[in-house]
């Protein structure tokens, strides 16, 4: 791929943020993400590759969503599959709640495993703890496992678990095991990319989120040098046998290149609203300042971006009720 796509996804993932961030706090979650979608999708159509959505906002059908099997792109450079999610944690927006992004994963055609919209049960570290996890260990395992790779007491390890009712066996484990737990409402991308950042004070993820969120997790965490594992979990038949067309045992791990083949894939992203990495969108009259990260791992390059943009300079960015 073209390195210059890096900073052309940020471009991508800013117009979204900035969208997406007039919601905050409206209690308008579809709003939220409709202005995310349709912003982001304008600025695509600007970036030189012929890019192929794998991991969307839903079918064809679902329309105006970024949808899977959409093209994007000028139709000219490098042939990518593209994972995007416009507005990661929705409802976080919607509550001027923590740790919303505006996400975006490609890679070489051929390179991102097409997720099915289901369940998957993940586990998530950063570079430390390579190798030193596994989703068939116990969650008191994984803990002191990472505790040691990270030459840290159990006490110090912090957890983050999103709140579900299905997670209460894990969050009493880690909680009988005496490491802590940052409990999250949403945006499960973001707290696999944290446990790679010893600024967020997260290391470990646990538990079952969204597959296609996955994936884009395992881009970041790629670049990163990190880990994610995961194994699918289809609720009916329908979803199982969907899995089986895939090729996929669902009672297999799937592991870094499952995820993610290749050594080539850039990740994007820019805060929505304000979480432990990335500032939220900041509105200062006529100007607006984001907070971006993004990253290539054939390059192993990790940049921050911080951007200022002219609200009269991009009309498009003013919210239109």
């Amino acid at each position: 791929m073209e390195r210059s796509l890096s900073m052309e996804l940020v471009r991508v993932t800013e117009a979204a943020a900035v969208s997406a961030s007039r919601w905050m706090g409206r209690g308008l979650k579809n709003e939220a993400d409709d202005a995310a979608t349709t912003a982001m999708r304008n600025v695509f159509d600007t970036i030189p590759m012929q890019g192929v959505v794998v991991i969307g906002e839903g079918e064809m059908d679902e329309a105006p969503m970024l949808y899977i099997g959409e093209e994007l792109g000028t139709g000219q450079g490098p042939e990518v599959d593209v994972a995007v999610d416009p507005l990661e944690g929705t409802n976080i927006v919607a509550a001027g709640g923590w740790n919303a992004l505006a996400v975006i994963a490609i890679a070489d055609k051929g390179n991102l495993l097409h997720a099915p919209d289901m369940y998957m049960d993940k586990i998530a570290v950063g570079p430390e703890a390579v190798g030193k996890i596994s989703l068939d260990a116990t969650v008191t395992e994984n803990l002191h496992a990472v505790a040691k790779a990270k030459n840290k007491d159990i006490g110090d390890i912090v957890a983050t678990v999103l709140s579900r009712d299905r997670h209460a066996g894990i969050i009493e484990e880690i909680r009988a095991a005496g490491a802590r737990i940052k409990l999250i409402t949403d945006g499960d991308v973001a707290a696999a990319i944290n446990t790679a950042f010893d600024e967020t004070g997260v290391d470990i993820m646990f538990g079952i989120g969204g597959a296609p969120e996955g994936v884009i997790a395992a881009a970041g965490l790629k670049c990163l040098g990190g880990e994610i594992q995961g194994r699918l979990i289809p609720e009916d038949d329908a979803q199982r046998e969907r899995c089986e067309k895939m090729g996929i045992d669902v009672s297999q791990i799937l592991y870094m290149d499952d995820l993610v083949k290749g050594d080539d894939a850039i990740f994007a992203a820019t805060g929505v609203t304000d979480g432990e990495l990335l500032r939220g969108v900041q509105f200062k009259g006529g100007y607006c300042e984001t907070h971006s990260l993004v990253m290539r791992s054939k390059s192993g390059t990790i940049r921050f971006v911080e951007g200022r943009h002219s609200m009269e300079k991009k009309p498009l960015l003013v919210m239109q009720d």
